[in-house]
């Protein structure tokens, strides 16, 4: 006698649902595929981290330095997230970037962080320091995270930053 999983479990398509998208400690289950009889309920585990991005950026002549320091305050460990500096004066050509950073077009550069761990104690640190075209007066430089290992992010707004950099040679903290 061949029995399905719905009738040897004894529940019904609705608690199995209800089971597949309850959160989870480090992610939420989520359900793929509606239920019913030849319809399997497949769960996926969407981790949840909370990255958080803070520095300060600093323009001078032509030279925009960018210190970042990023980290993770959980629930899930991260693999490694991109950084994405995305700027208003595009940077001169043919300079060296780090090698955890390339130029994704003529204004964005994005640097990979490296693994993050879920509780915070992982920070990963960045120092840029870009030539501009030109010398200009001010420059706005937009930071936020491009990739973080398809985690659900609830927080972004300690992620997602936008700073106006006179050029001053002072310190612009975010």
């Amino acid at each position: 006698m061949l029995l399905t999983c719905k009738a040897l479990l004894g529940v019904t398509a609705a608690a199995v649902t209800a089971v597949a998208t309850t959160p989870v400690a480090g992610g939420t289950a989520t359900a793929v595929g509606a239920p019913g009889a030849g319809s399997p309920v497949v769960r996926t585990l969407v981790p949840e981290a909370d990255v958080s991005h803070h520095g300060h950026v600093s323009l001078r002549g032509d030279v925009l330095g960018i210190w970042l320091r990023s980290e993770n305050d959980g629930p899930s460990d991260l693999p490694g997230v991109t950084v994405r500096l995305r700027v208003s004066v595009p940077p001169a050509e043919g300079q060296e970037l780090p090698g955890a950073c390339l130029r994704a077009d003529p204004r964005t550069v994005l640097c990979r962080t490296g693994p993050l761990r879920a509780d915070g104690s992982q920070q990963r640190r960045l120092a840029l320091h870009l030539k501009l075209r030109g010398r200009p007066d001010e420059v706005v430089v937009r930071i936020d995270t491009a990739w973080n290992g398809g985690a659900t992010d609830r927080n972004a707004k300690n992620s997602e930053h936008e700073v106006l950099a006179p050029a001053t040679g002072d310190p612009y903290v975010f």
